[in-house]
């Protein structure tokens, strides 16, 4: 481990101590207004003095500090991670790999038998990073398989150029030669900072080893590995029948900022048991992910990483096999696949860096389905409306700008707007019998659902975001440090 250069200085004249002495004073107000964000800025020498070695116990206490404040704090809206069954089929494996944290794992493999189906839905960013390039060239593969999943977490590898799609295809190579299938059944995720060369080397040194000590109940470390800022590992489980055989279906996620709908907003790996083909498969996760992933917002940004993926291993049998999505005999995993990826999403609003609160926002009366989204999201990502509900403050005046500022129509004498239960406004006014006392106390609940009919359809949509906080300036300026 490469050592950390002690520091040295100069001594500094009577003249530059006298700067520094002013700059000091004119930096602190600005040093103030950090502190009060959660932000700080580096202090400089004292004025005259030379750096010198700190002792060994100053040391200590400096590196126990970095590792509390690395640990983020966990959410007021967490949800305890579940028991996880194992799924036949199904081994994972777990590793601190040091790809970028310390003394954390951030390095997960999933293994497959022989036969696994696969599908997957991603970014549609035009800056999607070199695995999701990779994932879709395999999933677009005619009957495409998977042997083995491969997700780092710490380092994007997006934006990293032809080092980053190399460092792909390496992995794919020795992870395919630890497990023994082909490369194109390889399937990688990675998440983390944008832009920073993938050290490749820690990630396959580590591949034979994983594979060989895999365990088909290590799901917990597995979702621990792929965290980045999350501050709990999301993870959900189901059972289901087809055709009177029960299976099973597991999944987890990780995702706390980046989020915005966008096919898939983070990282999510749904598993089962269930024999089902790719091609039902894929149609089944694009209609699970439109309510699920599709529907949530932390902040509006969708990320260059954002993968879903649902791998079946068809080891709980079927007299009559699956051909198309339509089965009839598909309803009771359809319900249990969509109920388990709806779970997961809004586990990652819950978890939305700095959230306080969990909202929801439904819109009715709108001209179309879209034309609700539109204006449900307009609402759930508005800065204004976000701080407002942090600030346990009803604005509903912020509700209305949303509204208007979406481009899609609305009767403003129609307007309807409910807090938490309480009418707030109608027939584009005040609601003549509200109370301001009623809503300040509603909007104090952890969970706050926003109701907005605006007239002028039948229209509905609903979307998941969370609360704008001081807390999220600060994760997001101190991301890289």
């Amino acid at each position: 481990m490469a050592r950390r250069p002690q520091g040295g200085g100069k001594a500094t004249d009577r003249s530059a101590t006298s700067k520094g002495a002013n700059m000091q004073h004119a930096l602190d107000p600005l040093a103030a207004l950090l502190k009060g964000a959660g932000l700080r800025r580096s202090e400089p020498d004292a004025p005259g003095a030379t750096s010198t070695p700190a002792p060994k116990r100053k040391t200590a206490k400096k590196a126990a500090a970095r590792r509390k404040k690395s640990s983020p704090k966990r959410s007021p809206l967490a949800v305890d991670f579940p028991h996880m069954p194992a799924i036949p089929g199904v081994r994972l494996g777990a590793v601190a790999a040091g790809i970028r944290y310390k003394g954390r794992r951030d390095l997960m493999i999933a293994s497959f038998s022989s036969g696994t189906t696969v599908a997957g839905v991603f970014t549609q960013s035009k800056t999607a990073s070199a695995p999701v390039e990779w994932c879709k060239r395999s999933i677009s593969a005619e009957n495409p398989e998977a042997g083995l999943l491969v997700v780092n977490s710490g380092n994007s590898n997006a934006f990293t150029g032809k080092a980053g799609d190399d460092a792909v295809k390496e992995i794919a190579s020795v992870a395919a030669k630890a497990a023994g299938c082909r490369q194109r059944d390889i399937f990688i995720a990675s998440t983390g900072v944008i832009g920073e060369p993938l050290p490749v080397n820690k990630i396959v040194s580590r591949l034979p080893s994983m594979v060989r000590g895999t365990s088909p109940r290590a799901w917990s470390a597995a979702t621990e590995a792929i965290m980045t800022t999350d501050t709990f590992p999301k993870g959900a489980t189901r059972t289901a029948r087809i055709d009177g055989v029960e299976v099973k279906i597991n999944g987890i996620a990780k995702g706390s900022g980046m989020i915005a709908p966008d096919l898939a907003t983070m990282l999510a790996f749904v598993f089962t048991d269930a024999a089902i083909p790719s091609d039902v498969l894929q149609s089944l996760l694009l209609l699970g992910t439109r309510d699920s992933f599709n529907a949530i917002t932390v902040d509006s940004d969708t990320s260059t990483s954002d993968t879903v993926l649902c791998f079946a291993t068809g080891e709980a049998k079927l007299e009559k096999p699956i051909t198309r999505a339509g089965d009839r005999r598909l309803a009771d995993f359809r319900n249990q696949l969509h109920d388990l990826m709806q779970d997961l999403a809004l586990q990652i609003v819950r978890d939305g860096e700095g959230a306080s609160k969990l909202v929801k926002v439904v819109v009715t009366g709108a001209t179309s389905t879209s034309a609700a989204r539109t204006i449900a999201l307009s609402i759930a990502n508005s800065p204004l409306v976000k701080t407002a509900v942090a600030g346990e403050d009803p604005n509903w005046g912020r509700i209305v700008m949303a509204v208007g500022k979406s481009g899609e129509a609305a009767d403003r004498d129609k307007l309807k707007i409910v807090m938490n239960g309480i009418p707030v406004a109608s027939k584009g006014q005040v609601d003549p019998d509200y109370v301001e006392s009623k809503g300040a106390a509603a909007m104090k609940e952890k969970e706050i659902t926003i109701e907005v009919d605006v007239g002028v359809g039948r229209g509905d949509s609903t979307i998941w975001t969370c609360d704008l906080t001081q807390r999220y300036i600060a994760i997001n300026a101190d991301y890289r440090s």
